[in-house]
């Protein structure tokens, strides 16, 4: 069956140390110290609400996209 991409929304909260994540089309929202742990978290969360919100897609076709923005660092001296 042909793909389908959500894309999750990712910002870098410094103050909380932790990957804020969300994405509409699941919906669905979590937090995590590494893009790598947003991911799993989501992809759990997805697939448990997947049945509910989007049962004409298979969950073998579901792909997860992160889109992630943090403020840039200088280079260490």
């Amino acid at each position: 069956s042909k793909p389908t991409i959500f894309t999750i929304s990712a910002v870098w909260d410094p103050d909380a140390a932790v990957w804020s994540g969300h994405c509409d089309a699941i919906p669905a929202a979590a937090d995590a110290p590494t893009l790598d742990e947003l991911l799993a978290r989501m992809s759990a969360i997805a697939l448990d609400l997947l049945p509910d919100n989007h049962p004409d897609i298979k969950p073998s076709s579901l792909f997860l996209q992160i889109t992630a923005l943090r403020e840039a660092e200088p280079a260490a001296a």
